[in-house]
């Protein structure tokens, strides 16, 4: 069981059952789309971020991001971490047919999944040394636009490639790439990601 210091918020209780077999932490539901109006949960998931962070770990579908965008709107990103599942198409066992988009959520990814993508959201582990502090200045949508991935005519794509090669979801939008990339790597890391080819 691996201890995390943050807080962890999900959609709902499948999802906060499979985490719970991995992490040691706080997970708080949304209820799906009833976080848009549940002040209570609201309130609760902003004192769990003021008090000791909390990583946002939605599914890569559509309402996904929508809820973790929702979040986003009101709670300050100093107190966010984001973990992103990786695109994955299949079926929930629980489940009688595929999802609107035909992706597993969170509740259908496998325990080295789920700690990958909290590793790379950059929780904090506390059974481990803490990552050293010589990470560089972060990146900044310049560096984005430098590597060809926002602001030309084949950004788009070239970003979605980008995006399965790191296993991110198609959904990211460049900021969110640009999040995860600061919050995963030393600039020096995430400019060779940048520069690599497909």
């Amino acid at each position: 069981m691996l201890r995390i210091r943050e807080a962890i918020v999900v959609e709902g209780r499948y999802d906060k059952n499979t985490l719970s077999q991995v992490v040691d932490t706080l997970i708080l539901e949304t209820g799906g789309f009833r976080i848009f109006k549940d002040p209570d949960q609201l309130a609760l998931l902003r004192r769990a971020a003021e008090k000791r962070g909390l990583v946002v770990l939605t599914d890569s579908d559509g309402a996904g991001f929508v809820i973790r965008n929702h979040i986003k709107s009101v709670i300050p990103g100093s107190l966010l971490k984001h973990a992103y599942i990786p695109d994955v198409y299949g079926k929930e066992r629980r489940k009688r047919q595929r999802g609107k988009e035909g992706k597993l959520g969170v509740e259908g990814m496998p325990p080295q999944v789920l700690e990958q993508v909290l590793r790379r959201a950059g929780a904090t582990f506390l059974d481990e040394g803490a990552r050293s502090e010589e990470a560089g200045p972060p990146l900044t949508k310049a560096d984005l636009f430098a590597a060809g991935l926002s602001g030309g005519a084949d950004s788009g794509a070239r970003r979605l490639a980008l995006l399965k090669r790191l296993e991110l979801p198609e959904h990211m939008s460049a900021n969110g790439l640009l999040a995860v990339l600061n919050g995963c790597y030393s600039r020096w890391e995430a400019l060779e990601l940048l520069n690599q080819k497909e």
